[in-house]
């Protein structure tokens, strides 16, 4: 789930999947958005199996084929179930505890790193889940992200991406649009951090795309993009390859 750099000093993410991975589960995290939204990421929610998995998941798990990194794989439920599917995967996070708490699950090959200093391997399959292309952090980055997933991936590869068009968060304005606060260069441009057992993370950058932006963007940086399912919740997987 996790790549940004700025995410945290004292991973509390990494912390908190920890604590429940070695029996130690007593609360949930709590994400506070800047759209002024509170939230709680249930624990036992990222360590789900697959039938527990919505179907969007599924979907993606369903589409990977020959050597698959899964990109910020968290407590790696997603690796794991590629594992059981016996394909070769590698899973990365830059949090250090959830590669920790995914090693002591069975995840075989986890690598604790930034997405920007993984290099040198190639791909079949990048998988990225639970809001994948947050990981770019802004608009104006997406630029950057394609270039590095695009130097991680075989000719013939795919990239697996999901995210969610976040508009219906926006208050309605007289025009029958949203009211877009000013300062703000995409709607879906967001920041947000955590807390758990009285630790607050670092605030940090987060992206939430709509598939007609992702789908600009990409033929921008020479990549056919196909939406391949819908979510219930404006959410969607979308799957990218390169451009012949």
């Amino acid at each position: 789930m996790l790549q940004s750099t700025n995410i945290m000093d004292n991973d509390i993410y990494g912390q908190a999947l920890l604590d429940y991975q070695k029996g130690n589960y007593t609360e949930d995290i709590t994400t506070y958005l800047s759209l002024e939204e509170e939230d709680t990421l249930p624990l036992p929610y990222l360590f789900r199996n697959f039938k527990e998995m919505p179907a969007l998941e599924k979907k993606a798990l369903k589409l990977c084929k020959g050597t698959i990194l899964d990109i910020g794989c968290g407590a790696g439920s997603h690796s794991l179930e590629l594992q059981n599917k016996e394909l070769p995967v590698t899973s990365i996070d830059f949090s250090k505890g959830a590669i920790e708490a995914s090693e002591l699950r069975g995840v075989k090959n986890a690598i604790h790193t930034n997405l920007y200093d993984f290099k040198g391997q190639k791909f079949d399959t990048l998988l990225l889940l639970m809001n994948g292309i947050g990981i770019a952090e802004k608009v104006n980055k997406l630029d950057k992200f394609f270039s590095h997933l695009k130097s991680l991936l075989k000719p013939n590869g795919q990239i697996l991406l999901d995210s969610s068009d976040i508009i219906y968060m926006y208050e309605d304005d007289e025009d029958g649009g949203y009211w877009i606060p000013e300062g703000i260069d995409y709607y879906g441009e967001v920041s947000f951090h955590m807390e758990y057992k009285g630790k607050k993370s670092n605030t940090f950058p987060w992206l939430y795309l709509d598939f007609n932006t992702l789908q600009r963007a990409a033929n921008y940086n020479h990549l056919d993009c196909e939406l391949v399912f819908e979510g219930d919740h404006f959410d969607f997987l979308a799957r990218l390859t390169l451009s012949l």
